[in-house]
């Protein structure tokens, strides 16, 4: 079930998710941490560091009309690959991960908000493949040249669902 509301701006609800204390693992928290010092968001959009997952966040993601997750993901591909995942293909990506370093999984999460009937309408999967998932607080050369990349692509889907949905980006 998806939810419906009659706001005009659509609200959106970008996670960055991961374990800063293990290198690549927190490249989600590091975008966050990014956009944030970057500014020029629309007024609709909220930034949450959601650290390693916890039920807490189910709340967050139940008032979003629009969801926008950014993660390391194994990909297969080179490290600091990113690839962006909407809607099914996104909920088929992560329903394949089975084992998660995060005290919840994003599956977990996910369900949660589906089982409540309130799923973002419009939802996407930002994945980053990491290379190096050890102790250490920093990211890799690969990944950290990623993170600019990642938060351009986030603020290019903001605006292609604004786009779509007709809404301003304020």
């Amino acid at each position: 079930m998806v939810k419906e509301k009659t706001l005009i701006m659509e609200s959106v609800l970008i996670l960055g998710i991961g374990n800063t204390l293990l290198q690549d693992e927190g490249v989600g928290v590091h975008v966050i941490d990014y956009l944030k010092q970057s500014g020029g968001l629309p007024a609709n959009v909220t930034l949450v560091d959601g650290g390693t997952l916890s039920f807490s966040l189910v709340a967050d993601i139940e008032d979003a009309d629009k969801l926008i997750i950014v993660d390391a993901a194994e990909l297969g591909e080179a490290a600091g690959a990113i690839r962006c995942m909407e809607n099914e293909a996104m909920d088929s990506f992560i329903s394949g991960i089975g084992r998660s370093v995060h005290e919840v999984s994003l599956l977990d999460l996910m369900d949660m908000a589906r089982l409540t009937g309130f799923m973002p309408r419009q939802r996407a999967l930002l994945g980053i493949q990491p290379e190096v998932v050890d102790w250490g607080e920093q990211p890799s050369a690969s990944v950290r040249a990623a993170i600019p990349r990642a938060a351009a692509q986030v603020i290019r889907l903001v605006k292609k669902w604004a786009a779509n949905t007709g809404t301003e980006a304020a």
